[in-house]
Order: structure tokens, then C-alpha cells, then sequence
């Protein structure tokens, strides 16, 4: 006979992430970031659907990055107000460790049909740290 013991699995906890810059202070607050979604101060959220690169062009530079796809592409309204983008839906998402403060994280957001592959590209841009 074959006896089956329970399987505990831990859950995926996200990383928590101070807002640093003036503007992800002012308009996402603090953050929830993992590989499934991003999850704003005032519970908003976009969810990831896949992974479309691991790297990113950054003021003319390659950098190791991770490029998610948005789920439902959005602009929600965050902190005072605010928009993510303010100028139509974020489609992409890319997160990267800042190439000038290795204690920094970037988060990109883009409102482009094609993931995006250069900076240049986004509609705004965030800086936070690790909590």
C-alpha cells in the first residue's frame, strides 16, 4: 500500500518596494512586484502575461531587465489622482536594477503595440528600493 503524505507548498511572496523618486512617490507609493503583477500603494494592479525579454537598452547600454506583457492593458488611476502613464494603456513593463545605484530598481512603464526595447520608449518611469 502506498501511503501519500501532504505536500506543503510555500506561497510566491512578492517583493516590497519603497517609492524613492519623486514621481513614484507621488503617484504609485510603495509597490508589491513579482513575475505575475505589480501592485500599486492604493491596490491597483496589472497583471503580467508573459515575459517577453531579459534584457533592455538603458541610455544606450544593454542591461540584464525583465520585459512582462500586460495582461488587460490599463492606465489606472493611482495616488492624487494620478495616472501610470497619463497618456493611454501600459502594454509593457519593464523592471531593471539601476546601472548608477546597484541598491536602485527602474520600472518602466510603455503604452507601445511592439515590446518595447530601449528607454526611450517609455511613457514614465519610477525608481524605488528594496524594503
Amino acid at each position: 500500500m502506498l501511503a501519500l503524505a501532504p505536500v506543503l507548498v510555500s506561497p510566491v511572496l512578492a517583493d516590497s518596494l519603497a517609492a524613492v523618486s519623486t514621481t513614484a512617490m507621488g503617484i504609485t507609493g510603495d509597490i508589491e512586484l513579482d513575475d505575475f503583477s505589480i501592485v500599486f500603494e492604493n491596490g491597483e494592479r496589472l497583471d503580467f502575461d508573459e515575459l517577453v525579454a531579459d534584457n533592455f537598452n538603458v541610455e544606450g547600454s544593454q542591461v540584464g531587465a525583465s520585459v512582462y506583457s500586460v495582461t488587460t492593458p490599463a492606465d489606472p488611476e493611482l495616488n492624487n489622482g494620478n495616472r501610470l502613464c497619463g497618456q493611454g494603456d501600459v502594454t509593457y513593463v519593464a523592471v531593471w536594477g539601476a546601472p548608477s545605484d546597484d541598491t536602485l530598481t527602474m520600472v518602466g512603464v510603455f503604452d507601445t503595440q511592439d515590446a518595447p526595447v530601449r528607454d526611450s520608449e517609455m511613457c514614465a518611469s519610477y525608481t524605488y528600493e528594496y524594503k
